[in-house]
C-alpha cells in the first residue's frame, strides 16, 4: 500500500535544499539599471562544478554541498540529512526531482509542473545557481565589497539587490556561475562558499539510493486531487 506523505513535510526539505536569496522586491527599477538576467545567469557555466558551502537559514547554521552536471543533473545534499535530485534533458524547461529524507528515511519524486501547480516556483536556475528570480520589479546595482564582508574563495563581482529597505549583497562568480558570498544587510555573512572544483563528476553521484525507505510519488497525489 502506498503511504501519503503530506507535501508539507517534503516541501520543507526542498526549501532547505534549495535555499535562495529571497529576491522579491518592490522598488521601481529605473531606467539604465541592471536586470537580473542580465547579471545573473548560465550562460559560460563551466561542464561540471562541485562546492560546499555554508549558509544561514531562521537563525540556523546549515552545511550544503551541490553537485553539478551541466543542465542536466544536479545532486544537493544538506546538513547529511536532506539530498535533492534533479534530472532534465539538456535544454528542456521541465525537470524531475526526488528528495531523500535520509532520517526519515523518506523519498518523493516530484516533477517541475506540480510543483507549480501546488504554488512552488522553484525552477530549474534555482536549483542549480543558487538565486531565485525577482518576482515583481527590483534594482540590482554593481558595487563594491561591503565592510566586514568575508574574503570570496575566488573571483568574483559584488552586485547589491535592494528590497523596500533592505539589501542583499551578492558576490557573483562569472566563472562557476554561483554566488560565492551573499551578506545580508546587517552585515551577516548568509551564504559562503567554502570549497569548489570544476573535475568531471562520476556517474554514480547521481545515482538515488533509496533502499528501506518509503517512497512517496507526490506527482500521483497531486494530479488525482
Amino acid at each position: 500500500m502506498k503511504q501519503f506523505i503530506p507535501c508539507s513535510h517534503w516541501g520543507l526539505g526542498l526549501r532547505l535544499a534549495t535555499l535562495c536569496v529571497a529576491a522579491a522586491v518592490s522598488l521601481n527599477a529605473q531606467a539604465g539599471e541592471l536586470k537580473f538576467e542580465q547579471v545573473f545567469n548560465e550562460k559560460g557555466e563551466p561542464r561540471t562544478l562541485h562546492y560546499r558551502a555554508e549558509f544561514s537559514s531562521r537563525g540556523a547554521k546549515h552545511q550544503v554541498e551541490v553537485w553539478r552536471d551541466g543542465d542536466r543533473r544536479m545532486k544537493r545534499r544538506t546538513d547529511d540529512a536532506i539530498e535533492v535530485y534533479a534530472f532534465r534533458k539538456q535544454g528542456d524547461a521541465e525537470f524531475n526531482l526526488s528528495i531523500l529524507d535520509m532520517k526519515k528515511r523518506i523519498h518523493t519524486r516530484i516533477d517541475r509542473t506540480n510543483l507549480y501547480r501546488i504554488g512552488n516556483f522553484t525552477d530549474w536556475f534555482d536549483l542549480a545557481h543558487g538565486l531565485k528570480h525577482p518576482k515583481g520589479e527590483y534594482r540590482l546595482a554593481r558595487v563594491h565589497a561591503p565592510d566586514g564582508a568575508p574574503q570570496p574563495i575566488g573571483s568574483c563581482q559584488w552586485f547589491d539587490l535592494d528590497q523596500d529597505n533592505r539589501t542583499a549583497h551578492i558576490c557573483w562568480s562569472a566563472q562557476s556561475r554561483i554566488p560565492l558570498v551573499i551578506q545580508a544587510q546587517g552585515g551577516e555573512a548568509v551564504w559562503r562558499v567554502t570549497a569548489m572544483d570544476w573535475k568531471p563528476i562520476p556517474t554514480k553521484t547521481f545515482q538515488v539510493h533509496d533502499a528501506g525507505f518509503i517512497r512517496n510519488d507526490a506527482n500521483q497525489d497531486i494530479e488525482s486531487d
